[in-house]
């Protein structure tokens, strides 16, 4: 029997419509599980090995782009391709799409949270699934990192980069920074280590010709233009500058929802690495500052988050939600018009500079994807920002096994379902779906079954 895979095809897909591209962000929206690892993940698989819309080489470059920025790396990462491949409308679509269904969805788990409290068969759902998605985070750090450590020397970087935040709790600004100097002399020193793919062409090549490919040329939306780049910057400052005049004029300055508008401007611009960074600033501001919640509420909102699709960050939707609610944040409208206007406000906040940032810059970026002095300290920094997902993997697996912490008792039940899960991810490579459900069918036996 032969059972040799199939040769990569050398012709390019057909060219996508924007019908069904805005089909697919539809369904990324839905299935982003494991948080910005397993999304990046899911976003390679579907789109570089599948349906080749992008190769590898441009992938990874808009990727490396986007880790550089604050705000959540893989809707920036959508966001990035929908505009390279439909232009502004698009990038519009791609990283609204990737965020929407998050939203609605967690409108209606902090309704149920709010009203209904600690339901155990909820509670039971939700002790199953946290140990799977702390599987799908580790196993979406094997995935990038096998993809991104392509060399000893990223490697290095990686196992450094890792040791300065998990001993020494080095700022992620700080590692990225180090990274892309080392970077920038490797591409005069070792040029050959930092090329994009390390070297190795065979590792885009098996996926087959791409419709964005290697040595397709920029298109004519995506060229560098200073004028263009001025408009985006002034389309994004008055939306904001409307929005909070908007606030201001309806509610007035001190108002809940005109302070938690500008209090997320700062959390989008002046936090960087993803959600786990954001989370303590987010965390002093929202409960120690303003008081809009309680800390364990905060803990079940990061809970909620975990086990919803769409970005980690989404958690910042939950802590609207609750502040509106409890803050009565529209007066006579009802605690639920305030939470859900709470929670609209603060998502629109959290992710306008995200748009801007790609649509602003997206040209740039696209102008130096063949230039290895600008992609080799990108590629340095996504080597960095695989040991720092290594990192965030290990203390989510820590506090789902260790609750309590170390010192009192491991939770034997979660660690099998975690150890199971990861099982069932790199052994027998279980869909992300089936994989959160059995495991809550699990969690939901455990806790209601009588012990």
């Amino acid at each position: 029997m032969d059972t040799a895979l199939p040769e990569p095809s050398s012709q390019a897909p057909a060219p996508v419509t924007f019908a069904e591209a805005f089909r697919f962000w539809l369904k990324l929206g839905f299935i982003s599980f494991g948080g910005p690892a397993g999304q990046i993940a899911i976003m390679h698989t579907e789109l570089v090995e599948q349906r080749r819309w992008i190769s590898e080489k441009r992938f990874l470059h808009a990727l490396n782009y986007c880790m550089l920025l604050p705000g959540p790396e893989a809707q920036q990462l959508a966001t990035y391709i929908g505009w390279l491949m439909h232009r502004t409308a698009g990038g519009i679509i791609a990283g609204v799409l990737f965020v929407l269904p998050s939203l609605f969805i967690l409108i209606a788990l902090s309704w149920v949270y709010m009203r209904f409290g600690h339901v155990p068969a909820v509670a039971g759902i939700f002790y199953g699934i946290k140990p799977a998605v702390a599987a799908l985070v580790l196993h979406a750090a094997h995935r990038i990192g096998s993809r991104a450590l392509k060399n000893r020397w990223m490697w290095g970087i990686a196992a450094a980069a890792f040791i300065a935040i998990f001993a020494f709790d080095t700022p992620f600004p700080a590692i990225v920074a180090v990274a892309a100097l080392i970077g920038w002399l490797g591409s005069r020193w070792v040029p050959g280590v930092f090329t994009l793919g390390g070297g190795h062409g065979a590792a885009e090549k098996r996926y087959g010709a791409a419709l964005i490919d290697d040595d397709t040329p920029t298109p004519a939306h995506a060229r560098w233009s200073s004028a263009f780049m001025a408009k985006v910057l002034a389309g994004g400052v008055g939306l904001w500058g409307a929005a909070v005049a908007g606030l201001v004029m309806f509610l007035g300055w001190d108002q809940t929802l005109t302070q938690m508008g500008l209090f997320f401007t700062k959390a989008a611009l002046l936090t960087f690495g993803g959600a786990y960074a954001v989370l303590p600033y987010v965390y002093q501001g929202a409960v120690e500052q303003y008081h809009w919640l309680t800390g364990p509420q905060m803990i079940d909102g990061l809970a909620l988050g975990e086990t919803t699709p769409g970005p980690l960050i989404m958690v910042v939707a939950f802590v609207g939600f609750v502040g509106g609610w409890l803050q009565q944040a529209l007066g006579t409208w009802g605690p639920f018009a305030g939470g859900v206007a709470a929670a609209t406000v603060v998502t629109f906040f959290t992710f306008l500079p995200s748009f801007v940032f790609i649509l602003a810059g997206g040209p740039l970026i696209e102008a130096t994807h063949g230039r290895l002095g600008f992609t080799a300290p990108l590629a340095a920094i996504t080597a960095a920002v695989v040991g720092v997902i290594l990192n965030l993997a290990l203390f989510f697996v820590y506090h789902v096994v260790w609750p309590q912490g170390f010192t009192e008792r491991l939770d034997a039940v979660a660690a099998a379902i975690a150890v199971a899960a990861a099982v069932a991810l790199f052994r027998f490579k279980v869909g992300v779906m089936p994989l959160l459900a059995a495991c809550a069918v699990v969690g939901l036996a455990v806790t209601l079954l009588p012990h």
